[in-house]
């Protein structure tokens, strides 16, 4: 699985947009992603959860991402696009307190 976070800006956002994208709030990654945004509603972090084949790699997730921000249907400009791999990561197990 992956986590992907796009920052970006909105171009020629309407008020029916601008709903949309306050509906659409939230810090939480999932498969449709949630929008974070300015006080103007014209920056934003996009954050979506891409589920991994074992092949896909991270041009894959931020294909999908992509794909999951286009589905919203808002002029966007993309700034910064940043893809983690959770298969990579290690938990330590905690260690015993005496």
């Amino acid at each position: 699985m992956f986590r992907v976070t796009i920052r970006g800006k909105f171009t020629g956002l309407d008020d029916a947009g601008r709903a949309a994208v306050l509906d659409a709030g939230g810090t939480a990654y999932t498969e449709a992603g949630t929008f974070t945004h300015d006080q103007g509603v014209t920056a934003f972090t996009f954050r979506c959860q891409v589920q991994a084949g074992p092949d896909d790699g991270q041009d894959e997730a931020a294909l999908g991402a992509m794909v999951a921000l286009e589905a919203h249907g808002h002029p966007y400009e993309i700034l910064q696009l940043a893809v983690t791999d959770l298969r990579e990561i290690k938990i330590r197990p905690r260690g015993r307190r005496v």
